[in-house]
Parts: structure tokens; C-alpha cells; sequence
């Protein structure tokens, strides 16, 4: 085993955390943000939500099964840093192809083991995420801390024109093509994209600055709005593009695409105080009932009293309904740890959205039907059955 490298991470706070390096000799700033997955780890890394994030894994133990070319969500790590407890020493699992910090080390990914992540992670449910920075180069908390509270906030600057595909780029399906459907890649993750193939969809990703017009103009069955990093608010381009699609196209939006079409129908969002970021959130949908343990990633949800109700006095009923430029809007989904808003759809014209991700890539798949109720819906159903 290659000598142990001192690192050090402090929050603006002035928190600090002393621990051992891990992967590359660097500084990194990002909001630190806690991720409860057990599992996951490389599809956390590569995830282009966390563009701008300092990622603490709450499971003690990371790197045990190595990392393979399977399981990237995105070409490269995504995250600006990473916490974590424990480096098991070996590491073994049949797909493996090298270990944690050799891969973070080769992609330039600094991060910090030996950490007390339960304290971490208390703090930061207690006092809300917060601006830090992990240095392997600068061990002085003071200056870590002034750095930390001089960096940028998640909120500032569009973070989605840093994951974005440049160029328009086609998946296609194995066997026949069903559907073509045209998908905003705001930070989409591959495993959506296999899903979406998987189902006999052929999908054409393309740069988040599309217009509706370029999309219309392919006639495509139906339009994909992804998942991607930073507040939605500062995608405005994409909320435009998204209003001129309403109505004329089916179309399904999935955690930041959910957040991005709210905004397009007229709703709010705003901040949460630490987000949800992992695979085992509860979520209930209320036409039935059902509970469903989702995979999620994001740090802002849609304003609540769009459809007349209050989390702070408990779970919404079904049946809610708001009102929009498009339409009516019914609440659909719940989140049963704090019961915000999970999803929703437009009744009067062809769209859904839900926070998750069904494609759970890693986690549970009990949301998956979702990718069928598109396909019904671009087959001119009515989206709600299963």
C-alpha cells in the first residue's frame, strides 16, 4: 500500500474534518452535500447532477467491489470531491477493473477518507448544505474556511452547460423502433438512455440549448426532459424550450426535467435545506396508494401550494389539483419523509414528471413502469395506468 497522504475538509461553517487522502493531490471546493446509498458508488461519481457537489457517502464502507466500464452513468467522475469513512484495502468483485483511488487519482477527483462521516453527516441535516472544501495541498483550517465561504453557491451560474452533450448524438434500440423520442440532455445519465432503448425507443440526445423548433422538427413521438445539476431557475432556456413543447408532444420529465417543467406550467421551485441524494427514499403515489422505494438525486423540489397544500401538516391527499397557463395539474407522487412534492401530471395536455429516477441507476426498481406510461402516452393512452 502506497504511504498515507494527510487531507483535510472544512465547511463555510468553519467545521473542519481531518482525514487521509484520497485519489488526486488537489483542491476542490463544491457544496457538500451526504448521499445514503449503500451501493452505487461509481454511478454516484459519474452522475452529471452532482456537477458542483462534494459528495459524503453515509455508508461506512466504499470501494470494496473496485470499479468497472459498466456501470459509468457519464464518461467521467462528475463530482468535485469525495468523502467517505473507510478504503477497504482490497477490493473484489468478478467486473472489477481497478480500484476507487486509482480511478479517482486518474481522473483528477480529490477526496478524503478516514472521515467521521456520521458527524459530517449530522451537521450538515442539522444546519443545511453548505459551501466546503477538501485540500490535500493546504491543511490550515482558517484559510479552508475563508476559501470555502468565498467559492460559488450551487445557485450561481448555469451548471448544466458544463455536463451537456455538444453535439446531437442517437441511441438506438437492439431490435425494431417502436418510438422516437427526442431528449434534452441537461446532465442525462446512461442508464436512462438503455432503458429508454431497452423498450424499443430510439432516442436522439440532444444539447441542452435546443430550441422546441429544432426538436420539432425531426417529429419526434415524444420529448424526455433529464436529470442534471444546480438550480433550475438558471436554466431558463430550457424552461422556454420546454413551454413551447406543451401540447404539441408527450412529454416525460425525471428530477431536474421534473423541476424544469414545473416551471414551464407556471409553478415555483425552491431550495431544499439538504436535498435528497440516495436510494432508499419513500415515496407514495397517491392514486393507489403504493409506496415505492426510489432512487433520488436533487437539491430543490417544486413549491407545494401550487396544489393548495402544506407538507408541514402532513401527507397530501389525493386528488389535488392546481391550476396552470396549461391546463390543470394533479399531484401525483409524495415524499413520505417530508412530504414534498414528487410528482405531477398536466391533464389537459400530454406531459408528467416525477422528482426520482425510475431508471435507478444504482437502486430499486420499483419505479420503472414510469418508462411504460411514456410509451402509452405516446401511443395516445392516457398516462396513470399500470
Amino acid at each position: 500500500m502506497s504511504p498515507t497522504r494527510p487531507a483535510l475538509l472544512v465547511l463555510e461553517d468553519g467545521a473542519a474534518f481531518f482525514g487521509e487522502a484520497l485519489g488526486a493531490d488537489a483542491e476542490a471546493t463544491g457544496e457538500v452535500v451526504f448521499n445514503t446509498g449503500m451501493t452505487g458508488y461509481q454511478e454516484v461519481l459519474t452522475d452529471p447532477s452532482y456537477e458542483g457537489q462534494i459528495v459524503v457517502m453515509t455508508y461506512p464502507h466504499i470501494g470494496n467491489y473496485g470499479v468497472n466500464d459498466q456501470d459509468p452513468e457519464s464518461p467521467t467522475p462528475r463530482v468535485n470531491g469525495f468523502v467517505i469513512r473507510n478504503l477497504p484495502a482490497i477490493f473484489s468483485n468478478w467486473r472489477a477493473t481497478g480500484g476507487l483511488d486509482e480511478y479517482l487519482r486518474r481522473h483528477g477527483v480529490v477526496g478524503i477518507t478516514e472521515v467521521d462521516t456520521r458527524r459530517l453527516t449530522r451537521h450538515i441535516r442539522d444546519k443545511g448544505a453548505m459551501r466546503g472544501v477538501i485540500s490535500t495541498t493546504n491543511l490550515d483550517p482558517k484559510a479552508l474556511g475563508i476559501r470555502a465561504r468565498l467559492s460559488p453557491s450551487i445557485s450561481e451560474g448555469d451548471l448544466v452547460g458544463m455536463v451537456t452533450t455538444p453535439d446531437a448524438q442517437v441511441w438506438k434500440p437492439e431490435d425494431a423502433t417502436r418510438f422516437k423520442v427526442a431528449s434534452f440532455d441537461f446532465g442525462i445519465k446512461h442508464n436512462i438512455l438503455r432503458q429508454l432503448t431497452a423498450l424499443g425507443c430510439e432516442v436522439t440526445v440532444y444539447p441542452a440549448r435546443t430550441t422546441a423548433a429544432e426538436i420539432l422538427r425531426d417529429s419526434p413521438d415524444g420529448v424526455f426532459i433529464s436529470n442534471g445539476p444546480g438550480d433550475p431557475e438558471n436554466v431558463d432556456y430550457g424552461i422556454e424550450s420546454i413551454r413551447n413543447l406543451l401540447g404539441l408532444t408527450p412529454v416525460f420529465g425525471i428530477c431536474l426535467g421534473h423541476q424544469l417543467l414545473a416551471l414551464a406550467a407556471g409553478f415555483g421551485t425552491y431550495k431544499l435545506p439538504f436535498g435528497h441524494h440516495g436510494a432508499n427514499h419513500p415515496v407514495v403515489r397517491l392514486d393507489d396508494g403504493q409506496v415505492e422505494i426510489t432512487t433520488q438525486n436533487h437539491g430543490f423540489a417544486v413549491v407545494e401550494s401550487a396544489f393548495g397544500y402544506d407538507p408541514g401538516r402532513g401527507r397530501a391527499p389525493a386528488g389535488l389539483v392546481g391550476d396552470t397557463p396549461h391546463g390543470r395539474a394533479e399531484l401525483t407522487h409524495l415524499n413520505l419523509n417530508d412530504n414534498t412534492v414528487e410528482g405531477f401530471r398536466l391533464l389537459d395536455e400530454p406531459a408528467f414528471s416525477v422528482q426520482y429516477h425510475p431508471e435507478a441507476g444504482p437502486g430499486p426498481h420499483d419505479s420503472r413502469y414510469l418508462f411504460d406510461e411514456f410509451l402509452q402516452l405516446m401511443e395516445g393512452g392516457e398516462h396513470g395506468s399500470r
